[in-house]
């Protein structure tokens, strides 16, 4: 069991902390927003993704086996918010700026997860093969782990928003962080 349970760790470790919507996200909302602004972003994720996992082990996963229409109807609405995102990225301004622009808030972090193509990945695939050690268990792994990724990716955000000031360079990291939300998107349709 706790081999099983040290593979489900580095599992975890390796999904939460590769580049993904969430990670793309609070990266750029580290460098718009801060570290601090940002935290109910983080544990919207962290709680929200970790919901998830738990639900999904205890049999929602069966609903998307068993109706894959709905898994499309899923993938394409997720698909057409995370290009509205990543226009919202692209033209995001810099802190103080003005505008109408604020932080991801825990609700809409923790709801962004139900359209997250990576996350449903992840809980599958935790599910699948981690199943015999429990929902609630694989659960808290993701939420301790989610959180500690996320918080990295946005504390580098943060780091980079001193370098990037509100010229030219905000512009362009902000341009870059839409191109890779959209290309995270892109490969979701390229595995089909």
């Amino acid at each position: 069991m706790s081999q099983l349970f040290l593979s489900l760790l580095g599992f975890a470790c390796v999904a939460a902390g590769t580049p993904g919507p969430n990670n793309i996200m609070v990266m750029s909302s580290g460098a718009t927003f801060g570290f601090r602004r940002t935290v109910p972003h983080l544990l919207g994720i962290a709680l929200g993704h970790g919901l998830m996992v738990v639900l999904i082990a205890l049999g929602l996963g069966e609903v998307f086996i068993r109706m894959p229409a709905l898994h499309n109807v899923l993938t394409v609405l997720a698909a057409i918010y995370m290009l509205w995102l990543a226009w919202k990225i692209a033209h995001a301004g810099a802190p103080g700026q003005g505008g109408n622009t604020r932080p991801f808030t825990f609700l809409q972090a923790a709801a962004f997860q139900w359209v997250n193509p990576k996350a449903w990945v992840m809980s599958l695939g935790a599910a699948t093969i981690y199943g015999s050690l429990g929902g609630l268990l694989m659960g808290a792994v993701f939420v301790v782990v989610d959180l500690i990724a996320v918080s990295i990716w946005t504390a580098l955000g943060q780091t980079l928003s001193h370098w990037l000031g509100t010229g030219p360079r905000l512009r362009a990291f902000n341009w870059l962080m839409a191109g890779l939300l959209v290309a995270s998107i892109a490969l979701v349709f390229l595995e089909r």
